[in-house]
């Protein structure tokens, strides 16, 4: 049978009974615009390969496929010409963090790191949860990121929430969701449906990364994530299946490593990474922090002989995650389509034939 419905995120338990029915109707209508495609372009629709997990069953041959990638931001590396400026770029601006991972530092007066919070929770989760939940909102802002936050911080004079609130906009004052402009569950969801195509051009099946996103027109190519993405998922789909995102649909973190890291007192680097929400398997807060009683701060880790001063460091042992469901194995019979380009325009007026 189909799933009943789609769960929140990390399966969190903020939302009520209805809220939690909204949210699965904004997953089940944000997969099937998705699956609809581009209309307005050529060879983009429909994605036939790509369904609905509420309303297509899952079957009996599906297998479970993870898609991982670095959290900190490429286009940020590449576009820079020493590592003290990537992780000073990255760490000035949410903006410029676009690997579905966005974080804050807190810093003592002497200039050390003393906690990094790091999240991939989507934004939609908490524009719903703002519409049916505000109480709620205000709660979960002083609980994980000051308690001194009051509503009027979070919500303007009219009663919308403020996506990017003081305590939600920077890399300093706290951190709750993503706010970057393309770290959104709605991105996820059409990138892997646009990825689920099938591509030929030139009569050879297309299975490499870039070319992939060359063709189909999805996601960044610079990112660490979109390519990535696409290309596993697109490997998949050459397999004649069907392919969904996961159940509960989001973004998560998978690990830190910290091999090469090293602490003052010998203590084990990675005991100072906690995960803050989420269930185990889809964890989407964490925080870096040093207990107060072990009398050394962030700062005082050595990652590679090198002390932690900016939270883009961590990030570059972050990795970031999502997972795919595929089945019906071999029985597709979607047939493949050459590259994304514009919609044909009619000849002769409305009706007229096209090419």
């Amino acid at each position: 049978m189909p799933l009943s419905q789609f769960d929140p995120p990390g399966g969190l338990s903020d939302l009520t009974q209805l809220g939690r029915k909204q949210w699965s109707a904004f997953i089940s209508d944000a997969v099937d615009t998705a699956i609809a495609g581009r209309t307005d372009h050529s060879n983009d629709s429909p994605r036939a390969q790509y369904y609905n997990l509420t309303k297509t069953d899952t079957a009996d041959d599906a297998k479970l496929q993870e898609v991982s990638w670095i959290a900190f931001p490429r286009v940020v590396k590449i576009n820079s010409v020493s590592d003290r400026q990537r992780w000073r770029r990255a760490d000035s601006s949410r903006d410029v963090q676009d690997e579905y991972c966005e974080w804050s530092v807190t810093r003592r007066a002497d200039g050390k790191i003393t906690r990094v919070t790091f999240t991939c929770e989507g934004p939609e989760y908490w524009e719903l949860l703002a519409q049916t939940q505000p109480d709620t909102v205000v709660q979960l802002y002083q609980e994980f990121v000051n308690p001194a936050i009051q509503r009027n911080d979070l919500f303007d004079a009219s009663g919308r929430y403020i996506p990017r609130n003081r305590w939600n906009s920077t890399t300093t004052d706290g951190a709750m969701h993503l706010v970057q402009i393309s770290n959104t569950l709605s991105a996820e969801i059409e990138l892997s449906a646009a990825a689920s195509i099938v591509r030929v051009k030139n009569g050879r099946e297309l299975t490499a990364e870039q070319e992939l996103v060359e063709c189909a027109q999805y996601g960044v190519p610079q990112r660490n994530s979109d390519p990535h993405i696409g290309g596993v998922v697109n490997s998949v789909a050459r397999l004649k299946a069907d392919v969904a995102l996961s159940n509960p649909v989001g973004l998560y973190f998978k690990d830190l490593a910290t091999d090469g890291w090293a602490t003052p007192d010998g203590s084990d680097p990675k005991t100072y990474w906690t995960y803050l929400r989420g269930d185990a398997e889809h964890p989407v807060r964490a925080v870096y922090e040093v207990p107060p009683d072990k009398g050394f701060t962030v700062s005082d880790i050595t990652i590679l002989g090198q002390p932690i001063n900016f939270g883009a460091q961590i990030t570059d042992f972050i990795s970031i995650k999502l997972t795919a469901v595929a089945c019906r194995f071999d029985r597709s019979t979607a047939v493949p389509m050459a590259c994304v380009g514009p919609a044909a325009t009619a000849i002769g007026g409305i009706g007229g034939p096209t090419r």
